[in-house]
């Protein structure tokens, strides 16, 4: 699924690195526990999550994860969003709580990748 197109399914508004939302991802995963992010599969993916703060976009850099959705309208300050600019990870902010947003996802036809075990 197209970044763009996860733009669209949540109705979210797209806070860094514009110029990445053709970029495609291929699961998803939902965690405000960064620890439980690091339990999930590398792969190319946008992480779900309520948590803002810097730690957010290092792990997400760590796990290859190309776009990071913030729910509840959750607005990361510009630290944030220039260290995301620098690592090219995608950040996007939806007024959906975490399982909305998460069904719109799937219903789009994104998935949750492989389990953790």
């Amino acid at each position: 699924m197209k970044i763009s197109e996860i733009v669209d399914a949540v109705n979210a508004e797209v806070l860094c690195c514009k110029d990445k939302l053709s970029d495609e991802v291929f699961s998803a995963c939902a965690a405000d526990m960064m620890s439980d992010v690091l339990a999930f599969v590398k792969d190319q993916a946008v992480l779900v999550t309520g948590l803002c703060n810097p730690q957010v976009i290092r792990t997400a850099e760590m796990m290859d994860i190309r776009c990071v959705l913030l729910v509840r309208n959750k607005r990361p300050d510009a630290v944030i969003l220039e260290l995301a600019e620098t690592k090219g990870i995608v950040v996007l902010s939806s007024r959906h709580r975490m399982f909305i947003a998460c069904g719109l996802l799937y219903t789009a036809g994104l998935s949750g990748g492989e389990h953790c075990v």
